[in-house]
């Protein structure tokens, strides 16, 4: 019977590993980090509005800007008739220091008309959709709401 007891002791005297703490730490780190991030805001939080399914019977008080967007990266610009303007050539730059400006200088002499600007857009299907981004952000960015995205390659 001794030795049974003895037995038992040992079993008792095993090392075991309490998580509960452990456990605990993790929650609190989960909750801090929960409550300290920020929010990014996202592509789809852009105040656009596109295209309905059908084109409308009235055709807009503004010509539109046309925008053309190249498989390489090249954003091309084109209004009221003029020829396509090469905007910006550096495809790895997320900033477009060329056609923001140009965006600008297109909103106010359209709200100065008393309508709203109207941007389309023709994407090639190769282009970089990082690219498209941009340029959807450069028309957040500049106030432009209305945007319409076209195949067509030349407008007229």
């Amino acid at each position: 019977m001794a030795r049974h007891k003895k037995q038992l002791a040992a079993e008792e005297d095993e090392p075991g590993v309490d998580i509960s703490s452990l456990i605990d730490v993790c929650f609190l780190l989960l909750i801090y980090f929960l409550v300290t991030s920020t929010i990014v805001k996202k592509e789809q939080d852009l105040d656009m509005t596109l295209p309905s399914v059908a084109p409308s019977d009235t055709p807009p008080e503004i010509r539109p800007l046309f925008i053309k967007l190249e498989a390489n990266g090249y954003i091309y610009l084109k209004s009221d008739g003029a020829q396509e303007e090469l905007m910006e050539s550096d495809a790895d730059s997320r900033d477009l220091p060329n056609l923001t400006p140009r965006l600008e200088n297109y909103a106010s002499a359209a709200r100065n008309s008393s309508s709203e600007p109207l941007v389309q857009v023709y994407v090639e299907s190769e282009a970089r959709q990082q690219r498209v981004i941009d340029i959807l952000n450069a028309l957040a960015g500049t106030g432009i709401t209305k945007v319409t995205f076209t195949d067509l390659v030349d407008p007229e």
